[in-house]
């Protein structure tokens, strides 16, 4: 039986999704007997429509890129229009909300009341967004565990590069004392270009004309990205809540030329790190730049690459990198935490 899925948000992300499932489509089946079927999309600015029988998700993403609405989608029988997030959450017949809104970081909503309205219809949530899981954690998996439903977000520190999921699993039975991490691929660009010799706001200037940095690109430089992703790793990698607030937190901005010369004389090279240290339960955490030197593994990753380094007590350290950003990458999470959900539910009903 077909998994019916939700879209709330349609942008690149949901979109990047849309085009793996249908893309992968016979592959997925084949090889993971996994088979969805988009039943709902809703988009705050592109509209809503609904069919309990399945979309035609083909037609759905050629309409959305060719129109920018939801509104051309072609009339057919049983199809419903101009649901809302929360009615096509509450109301329809999905299995699993795709959670994909833009949410502001700092409140987490409006995804934080999606994920509360889902749990509560007993529906699986899987998302990207940062901001519910960094600031309602503990309450959110309590009201999925309460409901007996799924509660996936991969694709929040790392996007589909398995920064959540490779420690828990591959790396299971080891005790992870620290993780030290490049989380933000915005800031590692920029000092990649300043080591080259640019100053930081041409570099900034770069980073922005090749779509690393937004217009306002504050979040980034200043650390408060990385910020939210390290509050994520804490709660569920080290399994200890930590607050934003007690994450002490520094950018780049303050960073020069001669900073960068400095430590390159010294055989060192400045990162921006989200650090945390787990001593007994006590977590210490930290986000800002520091010189590390040539051989350590994360001084190697240059431009918008992420990297993060467990360390383990039995397996020593272990650096997992690759891209922390991008649409098909980010859409590709989203499918991460879909194929996990299904074979937990096959497990648990052999």
């Amino acid at each position: 039986m077909s998994h019916r899925l939700a879209f709330i948000g349609f942008g690149g992300v949901g979109q990047g999704l849309a085009d793996i499932l249908i893309k992968q489509e016979d592959t997925l089946s084949q090889q993971y007997g996994f088979e969805t079927k988009v039943v709902a999309i809703t988009d705050m600015m592109k509209g809503s429509v609904y069919q309990p029988d399945g979309l035609d998700l083909k037609k759905a993403v050629e309409v959305v890129r060719s129109t920018g609405s939801l509104d051309d989608y072609p009339e057919e029988p049983g199809l419903i229009r101009d649901l809302d997030s929360m009615e096509t959450i509450k109301k329809t017949n999905a299995d699993t909300i795709i959670e994909v809104t833009f949410t502001d970081v700092k409140t987490g909503q409006p995804a934080i009341d999606h994920c509360k309205a889902a749990f509560k219809s007993k529906k699986n949530v899987v998302t990207t967004n940062k901001g519910p899981v960094a600031l309602a954690y503990e309450e959110l998996n309590e009201l999925a565990e309460q409901n007996g439903v799924y509660f996936g977000f991969e694709g929040t520190v790392m996007s589909g590069t398995p920064a959540l999921r490779m420690p828990l699993t591959t790396l299971a039975g080891n005790e992870i004392y620290e993780i030290c991490g490049i989380l933000n691929g915005t800031s590692n660009y920029i000092l990649t270009k300043m080591e080259e010799g640019l100053p930081f706001e041409d570099a900034l200037k770069e980073a922005q004309a090749k779509g690393y940095a937004e217009a306002d690109p504050t979040n980034d430089i200043e650390g408060y990205d990385v910020r939210y992703k390290t509050v994520i790793l804490s709660q569920h990698v080290l399994n200890v809540p930590v607050a934003i607030e007690d994450v002490a937190c520094k950018g780049i901005s303050d960073i020069t030329l001669e900073d960068i010369e400095e430590a390159k004389n010294n055989g060192k090279r400045w990162k921006l790190l989200a650090r945390l240290k787990n001593d007994g339960g006590k977590v210490t955490a930290t986000v800002g730049p520091e010189k590390l030197p040539l051989d350590d593994p994360l001084a190697s990753i240059t431009g918008a690459t992420n990297a993060v380094t467990y360390y383990c007590n039995l397996a020593g350290p272990i650096t997992l990198s690759g891209a922390g950003a991008g649409i098909t990458e980010t859409g590709y999470a989203l499918l991460i935490d879909l194929i996990h959900f299904q074979g937990k539910k096959e497990a648990v009903t052999s």
